[in-house]
């Protein structure tokens, strides 16, 4: 079963220990886990103490999830007190308290200072040189505190200071948090379940750790999948995309591939996935050149699509083609040939699309929120209030929200657009989709 042990000065520990545990072997294991002698420990449950180290907790009452008030007696609770300091990289930062999962199920839990002299940190100019002058912290920062390093690496000061200044009046605000529910009464139902939220986490992060430590493959970003091939001549990088339900080819491309006069517009419609987008035509016969085949395809040509070229399953099952990623090829069965994926190097601008929307903020760069700040100032300054308080029905701008968007772009599309949902949806996608640098 697993019980909650909380300490008089803020400590929270989660034990994983058996009903039949004597209550002398329960506090040797509280010693190891806290540091406090066994001799000088009480634990009280349910507001009784616990005094017969041979019982067991089952006898005590104890059952799953039950809470352990720990008090420390005599010298050792001032020395539980006062704490050690946290573990810190040598210049003022202590990166294991920003958005980083912990390495036990301990939780961390700020200790009162006191008694403790407290060393000055370091002023935001003295920490942004010392980083920039130490190459393995830049690294550590981009994988542990992705904001920061955006804000370090922008170049700019004012900007470092302000994010450093934000994350640690947040900090403050969750050690002060900490020590409310450390200074709260345990059988308090709502702190209770702050503490519940907070062993919540802390397995979240775990589980993370586990993650970073054992697939740390799945933090990285896989490359699309792109060929190389020719379109009436011109050579095109086309992606192969089975998840798509047609061969798509964006306007610009037509035009230099000269096969716009074949677009047929009777063909014109919306194309809808991850977003919305407008179909100009249909080329309903054209011919492909991978390798050394020339394959037949039909081309829906979209209006503002960033791809040159995407082959749909239409193409694919057509031609029989099998994708092996074991040998990193495409495989045409009609012909027997195969071709070669592209490397990363050899990508098209238009393959770094931005992810921010499956992986939140984390991965959003500085400019990206740069730009949605700058677009929210200035519908505010447009409307005379909040863009949160904008007159739009919660449905319409769930719709924009469920394909991947947040609520403060939404509500800023929908100011710009008009309340229309799909012209704000189209805006977006564009948005997510531009090529950076143009």
């Amino acid at each position: 079963m697993k019980v909650l042990v909380t300490s008089t000065n803020g400590q929270y520990i989660q034990l994983d220990v058996s009903p039949d545990i004597e209550l002398e072997n329960f506090k040797a294991l509280c010693e190891i886990e806290t540091g406090v002698n066994s001799q000088e420990i009480r634990l009280i449950h349910a507001g009784k103490v616990l005094e017969d180290n041979n019982k067991t907790l089952e006898q005590y009452g104890v059952k799953d999830s039950d809470m352990i008030l720990l008090q420390p007696l005599g010298e050792s609770a001032t020395r539980q007190q006062r704490g050690a300091p946290a573990q810190s990289t040598g210049i003022g930062i202590d990166f294991s308290r920003i958005s980083v999962p912990g390495a036990s199920n301990q939780l961390r839990t700020p200790q009162p200072r006191v008694s403790q002299p407290r060393v000055a940190s370091p002023t935001p100019a003295v920490l942004r040189d010392s980083l920039l002058a130490n190459p393995d912290q830049v690294a550590l920062l981009k994988q542990r505190n992705p904001r920061l390093a955006d804000a370090l690496l922008s170049g700019s000061l004012d900007q470092f200071t302000t994010e450093l200044e934000r994350q640690r009046r947040e900090q403050s605000e969750r050690d002060r948090e900490h020590i409310r529910m450390a200074t709260a009464d345990p059988m308090d139902p709502s702190a209770q379940e702050k503490i519940a939220e907070t062993i919540k986490q802390n397995n979240i992060d775990a589980n993370m750790e586990v993650a970073m430590e054992h697939a740390p493959e799945s933090f990285g970003q896989v490359i699309m999948l792109y060929i190389d091939c020719k379109v009436n001549g011109h050579p095109v990088k086309a992606f192969v995309d089975s998840g798509a339900q047609m061969t798509i080819m964006s306007a610009e491309c037509a035009k230099r591939c000269n096969i716009m006069r074949l677009v047929d517009k009777r063909w014109a419609g919306i194309a809808k996935g991850v977003g919305v987008q407008k179909i100009i035509g249909r080329v309903h016969l054209g011919q492909i050149q991978i390798g050394p085949d020339f394959l037949q395809s039909s081309f829906s040509i979209l209006e503002d699509q960033p791809m040159d070229m995407l082959l749909g399953l239409d193409m694919l099952r057509r031609h029989q083609c099998s994708i092996d990623l074991e040998k990193v090829v495409l495989r045409i069965g009609t012909t027997g040939t195969e071709t070669p994926f592209l490397s990363e190097a050899e990508l098209p601008p238009s393959s770094r699309l931005n992810r921010s929307a499956a992986l939140g903020d984390s991965v959003t760069t500085a400019e990206d929120r740069d730009i949605a700040e700058a677009l929210s100032k200035s519908v505010r300054e447009s409307t005379g209030e909040d863009s949160s308080r904008a007159t739009f029905s919660d449905s319409d701008i769930k719709k924009i929200t469920d394909a991947g968007f947040s609520r403060e772009d939404a509500i800023a599309q929908l100011q710009s657009n008009g309340g229309d949902v799909s012209l704000a949806i189209a805006a977006l996608l564009a948005k997510s989709l531009k090529v950076p640098g143009q």
